[in-house]
């Protein structure tokens, strides 16, 4: 492998631990949206913030270091993708703006119709800001993003069958491994009630996941044929292993087994996500910008990846002892609220 696929690797795995953390947290707050009133609600919420509490605002620190990355090793596409997707990009941006804000007013809320606002945002903002980022996905995917400044429409790239499949999954995703976390940790917690309850939505979430994308199948073979012949050629045996882990997933669910159903969840979102770029592979912008071309100079792709190795020598230690400390953080329900 050359410097630049390296770190096209090194890319997409900052994409995967994104979606793998950052989703199952807006799957946090969409399951709040959907918990029922203030005092039925309360345990649900509660175990929520306990949950995503420590690590929350860290998780944005990995589609931070996509971007960077992007800009730095590959900048014609960069410039291609923000500036023709600006608008998706944005409204995702203020999603993530408004849902921390809205997370932090709520806890120090006094008033009841207060906590009632800001909740409502925040989980507002969970189902809003995958949706748009799934948007984006699926206008890449798609070759609506031609290379370019803004050369590609400003609408349409993001507002077409591909895309809406895109922002509907992602959605869908980030509820399901929430759910599926969230049954594993009311487990510890001693709360198997919450635990049946977090089963059922996991459940329910796991399936329609199944159904969209068995849908979505359809719309990827019309709306984007480059796509759909990769995925069915090249990236085959990952499609079939996500298919495969993901009803192994269901079955663990239903057979109560939430650590494992942990493991195989998160390994089948990953083998999903790895499929995408396998597929369209040496493209990076259908139909015909590659990954050679849209290269930075040897010389930056050298000191990137020095930079990279030295940076994962701080972080992933500390981000590795900072989720074991989530992991064996006691749960108290007296101290949310």
């Amino acid at each position: 492998m050359d410097a630049a696929q390296i770190l096209l690797v090194v890319m997409w795995v900052g994409v995967t631990l994104y979606a793998l953390l950052a989703g199952a947290d807006f799957g946090g707050g969409i399951w709040d949206l959907v918990a029922g009133r203030s005092r039925a609600g309360m345990p649900q919420r509660r175990l929520i913030e306990h949950s995503i509490g420590p690590v929350w605002e860290a998780n944005h620190v990995w589609l931070i270091f996509v971007i960077v990355v992007l800009w730095t090793g590959f900048p014609p596409v960069f410039a291609a993708v923000m500036s023709t997707l600006y608008i998706p990009l944005t409204l995702a941006a203020l999603g993530i703006i408004a849902r921390g804000a809205a997370f932090v007013f709520r806890k120090a809320s006094t008033e009841l119709w207060q906590q009632r606002l800001f909740g409502a945002a925040f989980a507002t903002s969970s189902v809003l800001t995958p949706f748009f980022l799934g948007t984006v996905a699926g206008g890449i995917a798609s070759g609506r993003v031609p290379p370019g400044l803004a050369a590609g429409d400003l609408l349409t790239s993001w507002l077409n069958p591909t895309s809406l499949l895109g922002g509907v999954l992602a959605v869908g995703v980030c509820a399901y491994l929430a759910a599926v976390y969230l049954c594993d940790d009311a487990g510890r917690a001693g709360l198997p009630g919450l635990a049946e309850g977090f089963r059922r939505r996991a459940l329910f979430a796991g399936l329609g996941v199944g159904a969209v994308v068995l849908g979505g199948i359809a719309v990827v073979r019309w709306d984007a044929p480059r796509l759909f012949d990769g995925l069915t050629h090249r990236a085959l045996p990952l499609v079939v292993a996500a298919a495969v882990l993901g009803l192994l997933s269901l079955a663990l669910l239903w057979w109560r087994s939430y650590l494992s159903v942990r493991i195989t969840a998160a390994l089948a979102v990953t083998a999903v996500l790895w499929g995408w770029p396998l597929a369209q592979y040496p493209v990076m912008l259908p139909p015909g910008l590659t990954v050679e071309v849209a290269a930075a100079d040897p010389a930056v792709l050298g000191a990137t990846l020095v930079v990279l190795a030295v940076g994962a020598l701080l972080v992933v230690p500390s981000m590795t002892w900072l989720f074991l400390l989530q992991r064996r953080a006691p749960y108290d329900p007296g101290a949310h609220g």
